[in-house]
Protein backbone atom coordinates (compact mmCIF):
# COMPACT_ATOMS: atom_id res chain seq x y z
CA UNK A 1 0.00 0.00 0.00
CA UNK A 2 1.24 3.30 -1.37
CA UNK A 3 1.97 5.52 2.21
CA UNK A 4 1.64 9.27 2.89
CA UNK A 5 5.43 10.03 2.54
CA UNK A 6 6.15 7.69 -0.41
CA UNK A 7 3.55 9.82 -2.68
CA UNK A 8 5.96 13.00 -1.59
CA UNK A 9 8.97 11.14 -2.46
CA UNK A 10 7.57 10.35 -5.99
CA UNK A 11 6.61 13.98 -6.39
CA UNK A 12 9.82 15.80 -5.08
CA UNK A 13 12.48 13.82 -6.72
CA UNK A 14 11.04 14.65 -9.93
CA UNK A 15 11.07 18.61 -10.90
CA UNK A 16 9.51 17.74 -13.91
CA UNK A 17 6.71 16.18 -12.55
CA UNK A 18 6.15 18.79 -9.65
CA UNK A 19 6.45 21.68 -12.95
CA UNK A 20 3.41 19.67 -14.79
CA UNK A 21 1.15 19.43 -11.86
CA UNK A 22 1.92 22.86 -11.47
CA UNK A 23 0.93 24.05 -14.36
CA UNK A 24 -2.15 21.68 -14.95
CA UNK A 25 -3.34 23.43 -11.11
CA UNK A 26 -2.67 26.92 -12.59
CA UNK A 27 -5.05 26.01 -16.03
CA UNK A 28 -5.50 22.81 -18.33
CA UNK A 29 -3.05 22.67 -21.41
CA UNK A 30 -2.10 20.44 -24.25
CA UNK A 31 1.28 18.77 -24.40
CA UNK A 32 2.25 20.86 -26.87
CA UNK A 33 1.51 23.88 -24.63
CA UNK A 34 3.31 21.73 -21.57
CA UNK A 35 6.59 20.94 -23.76
CA UNK A 36 6.71 25.37 -24.24
CA UNK A 37 6.45 25.45 -20.75
CA UNK A 38 8.43 23.11 -19.39
CA UNK A 39 12.05 21.98 -19.64
CA UNK A 40 11.64 18.40 -20.79
CA UNK A 41 12.12 15.92 -24.05
CA UNK A 42 8.57 14.75 -24.97
CA UNK A 43 9.14 10.81 -24.20
CA UNK A 44 9.93 12.42 -20.63
CA UNK A 45 7.08 14.79 -21.05
CA UNK A 46 4.75 11.52 -21.80
CA UNK A 47 6.00 9.47 -19.30
CA UNK A 48 5.12 12.32 -16.39
CA UNK A 49 1.70 12.92 -17.93
CA UNK A 50 1.00 9.01 -17.76
CA UNK A 51 2.26 8.67 -13.93
CA UNK A 52 0.34 11.78 -12.53
CA UNK A 53 -2.54 10.02 -14.91
CA UNK A 54 -2.08 6.63 -12.58
CA UNK A 55 -2.79 8.71 -9.55
CA UNK A 56 -5.54 10.31 -11.10
CA UNK A 57 -4.22 13.43 -10.24
CA UNK A 58 -4.58 14.63 -13.69
CA UNK A 59 -7.38 13.73 -16.69
CA UNK A 60 -7.08 14.16 -20.47
CA UNK A 61 -10.34 15.09 -22.25
CA UNK A 62 -8.62 14.25 -25.44
CA UNK A 63 -7.57 17.81 -26.05
CA UNK A 64 -5.83 19.00 -23.27
CA UNK A 65 -4.86 17.61 -19.50
CA UNK A 66 -5.87 19.52 -16.60
CA UNK A 67 -5.74 18.88 -12.45
CA UNK A 68 -8.12 16.76 -11.01
CA UNK A 69 -9.89 17.58 -7.52
CA UNK A 70 -6.99 15.80 -5.63
CA UNK A 71 -4.26 16.82 -8.21
CA UNK A 72 -4.86 20.46 -6.99
CA UNK A 73 -5.38 19.61 -3.10
CA UNK A 74 -1.17 17.80 -4.37
CA UNK A 75 -0.15 20.65 -5.71
CA UNK A 76 -1.23 23.67 -3.30
CA UNK A 77 -0.10 21.88 -0.39
CA UNK A 78 3.07 20.54 -2.01
CA UNK A 79 4.01 24.24 -2.72
CA UNK A 80 3.51 25.07 0.61
CA UNK A 81 5.64 22.66 1.88
CA UNK A 82 7.69 23.86 -0.61
CA UNK A 83 7.84 27.22 -0.07
CA UNK A 84 8.30 26.78 4.24
CA UNK A 85 10.98 24.76 3.51
CA UNK A 86 12.64 27.09 1.45
CA UNK A 87 12.39 29.84 4.43
CA UNK A 88 13.60 27.55 6.76
CA UNK A 89 16.52 26.83 4.60
CA UNK A 90 16.95 30.47 4.46
CA UNK A 91 16.33 31.42 8.52
CA UNK A 92 18.51 28.35 9.51
CA UNK A 93 21.70 30.20 9.89
CA UNK A 94 19.73 32.70 12.28
CA UNK A 95 17.36 30.60 13.84
CA UNK A 96 19.00 30.36 17.52
CA UNK A 97 19.23 33.94 17.61
CA UNK A 98 15.24 34.85 16.36
CA UNK A 99 13.66 36.00 19.45
CA UNK A 100 11.55 33.92 19.20
CA UNK A 101 8.82 34.30 22.74
CA UNK A 102 8.60 37.85 21.37
CA UNK A 103 7.97 36.97 17.69
CA UNK A 104 4.02 37.40 17.35
CA UNK A 105 4.16 35.93 13.64
CA UNK A 106 4.38 33.50 11.80
CA UNK A 107 7.77 32.88 10.55
CA UNK A 108 6.38 32.13 6.66
CA UNK A 109 5.87 35.90 6.80
CA UNK A 110 9.94 36.23 6.73
CA UNK A 111 9.98 34.42 3.28
CA UNK A 112 11.47 37.47 1.47
CA UNK A 113 12.84 38.62 4.46
CA UNK A 114 16.73 40.17 3.46
CA UNK A 115 19.12 38.05 5.83
CA UNK A 116 22.40 39.97 6.44
CA UNK A 117 24.94 38.06 8.31
CA UNK A 118 28.73 39.11 9.32
CA UNK A 119 31.60 37.70 6.43
CA UNK A 120 35.57 37.81 6.95
CA UNK A 121 35.64 40.45 4.62
CA UNK A 122 32.67 42.16 5.88
CA UNK A 123 32.10 41.40 9.49
CA UNK A 124 29.73 44.82 9.89
CA UNK A 125 27.47 44.00 7.52
CA UNK A 126 24.18 43.53 9.69
CA UNK A 127 24.47 47.05 11.15
CA UNK A 128 25.64 48.60 7.82
CA UNK A 129 22.39 47.27 6.41
CA UNK A 130 20.40 49.07 9.10
CA UNK A 131 22.50 51.96 8.36
CA UNK A 132 21.48 52.06 4.80
CA UNK A 133 18.05 51.92 6.06
CA UNK A 134 18.42 54.66 8.53
CA UNK A 135 19.90 57.07 5.83
CA UNK A 136 16.99 56.42 3.56
CA UNK A 137 13.81 57.55 5.77
CA UNK A 138 12.59 60.14 7.32
CA UNK A 139 10.61 58.78 10.87
CA UNK A 140 12.37 56.40 12.50
CA UNK A 141 10.96 54.10 15.46
CA UNK A 142 13.32 51.84 17.91
CA UNK A 143 12.48 49.75 20.48
CA UNK A 144 15.80 48.09 21.90
CA UNK A 145 17.73 46.79 24.48
CA UNK A 146 21.05 48.48 23.31
CA UNK A 147 22.25 51.51 21.75
CA UNK A 148 24.04 51.25 18.55
CA UNK A 149 26.68 53.81 18.50
CA UNK A 150 27.17 53.99 14.68
CA UNK A 151 22.81 53.57 14.44
CA UNK A 152 22.76 56.77 16.98
CA UNK A 153 25.35 58.54 14.62
CA UNK A 154 23.61 58.31 11.77
CA UNK A 155 20.27 59.44 13.77
CA UNK A 156 21.60 62.23 15.43
CA UNK A 157 23.02 63.85 12.21
CA UNK A 158 20.08 63.43 10.49
CA UNK A 159 17.88 65.17 13.32
CA UNK A 160 20.00 67.77 13.90
CA UNK A 161 20.18 68.82 9.83
CA UNK A 162 16.17 68.60 10.05
CA UNK A 163 16.38 65.42 7.83
CA UNK A 164 14.59 62.80 9.90
CA UNK A 165 12.19 62.54 13.42
CA UNK A 166 13.03 59.86 15.50
CA UNK A 167 11.04 57.96 18.59
CA UNK A 168 12.85 55.43 20.81
CA UNK A 169 11.91 53.23 23.72
CA UNK A 170 15.40 51.66 25.23
CA UNK A 171 15.89 49.69 28.33
CA UNK A 172 17.64 50.81 31.10
CA UNK A 173 20.87 48.93 30.04
CA UNK A 174 21.35 50.28 26.90
CA UNK A 175 21.18 53.80 29.14
CA UNK A 176 23.67 52.50 31.22
CA UNK A 177 25.96 51.78 28.58
CA UNK A 178 26.57 55.55 28.09
CA UNK A 179 27.80 55.53 31.17
CA UNK A 180 31.31 54.58 30.34
CA UNK A 181 31.21 56.68 27.08
CA UNK A 182 31.58 60.38 26.74
CA UNK A 183 31.17 60.72 23.20
CA UNK A 184 27.90 57.91 23.15
CA UNK A 185 26.84 60.05 26.09
CA UNK A 186 27.33 63.52 23.78
CA UNK A 187 25.45 62.16 20.49
CA UNK A 188 22.65 61.33 22.97
CA UNK A 189 22.61 64.55 24.49
CA UNK A 190 22.68 66.08 21.18
CA UNK A 191 19.35 64.07 19.97
CA UNK A 192 17.39 64.28 23.24
CA UNK A 193 17.80 68.12 22.39
CA UNK A 194 16.37 68.30 19.25
CA UNK A 195 12.14 68.70 18.69
CA UNK A 196 12.40 66.03 16.16
CA UNK A 197 13.36 63.95 18.80
CA UNK A 198 11.79 61.55 21.80
CA UNK A 199 13.25 58.79 23.65
CA UNK A 200 11.67 57.17 26.29
CA UNK A 201 13.11 54.84 28.78
CA UNK A 202 11.79 51.43 29.43
CA UNK A 203 12.40 50.20 33.22
CA UNK A 204 11.89 46.38 32.26
CA UNK A 205 14.14 44.13 30.19
CA UNK A 206 13.56 44.85 26.23
CA UNK A 207 14.00 41.21 24.71
CA UNK A 208 13.58 43.55 21.18
CA UNK A 209 16.25 45.33 18.74
CA UNK A 210 13.46 46.21 16.32
CA UNK A 211 14.13 49.46 13.86
CA UNK A 212 10.34 50.67 11.62
CA UNK A 213 11.64 53.14 8.99
CA UNK A 214 8.85 54.05 6.36
CA UNK A 215 8.42 50.79 5.16
CA UNK A 216 10.69 48.21 6.56
CA UNK A 217 10.90 46.25 9.49
CA UNK A 218 14.34 45.38 10.92
CA UNK A 219 15.37 43.12 13.54
CA UNK A 220 19.13 43.39 14.89
CA UNK A 221 19.80 39.90 16.26
CA UNK A 222 22.10 39.39 19.00
CA UNK A 223 23.53 35.97 21.00
CA UNK A 224 23.21 35.24 24.82
CA UNK A 225 26.56 37.47 25.25
CA UNK A 226 25.25 40.81 22.89
CA UNK A 227 27.20 39.62 19.89
CA UNK A 228 25.75 40.93 16.66
CA UNK A 229 25.09 37.54 14.63
CA UNK A 230 22.89 39.04 12.30
CA UNK A 231 19.99 41.47 10.47
CA UNK A 232 16.81 40.92 9.26
CA UNK A 233 14.58 43.33 7.38
CA UNK A 234 11.46 42.99 5.46
CA UNK A 235 8.50 44.38 4.14
CA UNK A 236 5.67 41.92 4.94
CA UNK A 237 2.51 43.60 6.52
CA UNK A 238 2.41 40.85 8.93
CA UNK A 239 5.31 41.45 10.58
CA UNK A 240 5.16 45.40 10.66
CA UNK A 241 2.12 45.01 12.31
CA UNK A 242 3.16 42.86 14.98
CA UNK A 243 6.38 45.82 15.36
CA UNK A 244 4.48 48.59 15.52
CA UNK A 245 2.42 46.59 18.45
CA UNK A 246 5.02 45.65 19.98
CA UNK A 247 6.73 49.13 20.03
CA UNK A 248 3.52 51.20 20.76
CA UNK A 249 3.10 48.44 24.19
CA UNK A 250 6.63 49.47 25.07
CA UNK A 251 6.17 53.08 24.34
CA UNK A 252 3.36 53.11 26.31
CA UNK A 253 4.96 51.65 29.44
CA UNK A 254 8.31 53.96 28.89
CA UNK A 255 8.89 57.23 30.87
CA UNK A 256 10.40 60.41 28.80
CA UNK A 257 14.40 60.37 28.68
CA UNK A 258 15.58 63.89 30.57
CA UNK A 259 18.67 65.11 29.64
CA UNK A 260 19.52 65.13 33.12
CA UNK A 261 19.11 61.29 33.11
CA UNK A 262 22.19 61.28 31.27
CA UNK A 263 24.29 62.61 34.17
CA UNK A 264 26.71 60.42 35.31
CA UNK A 265 25.48 60.06 38.88
CA UNK A 266 22.17 59.47 37.47
CA UNK A 267 23.50 56.84 35.48
CA UNK A 268 23.06 53.09 37.05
Amino acid sequence: MDTALEEIEFLARSENRVAVLRALDDAPATRRELGDRIDASQPTLGRVLNDLADRQWISYDGTRYEATATGRLVAEQFTALSETLATELRLRPVVEWLPEASMGFDLRHLADATITIPTQTKPGAPVHRVLELLRATDHVRIVSHALNEQSLDVVRRRVVAGEQSVEGVFSQTALDAVASDDALRGQLRDLLASPDAEIRLHDERVPLAVTITDDRVHLLLRDDDGFLRAAVDTDDEVVRDWAEEAYDRYWAAATPLDPSDLDADSLG
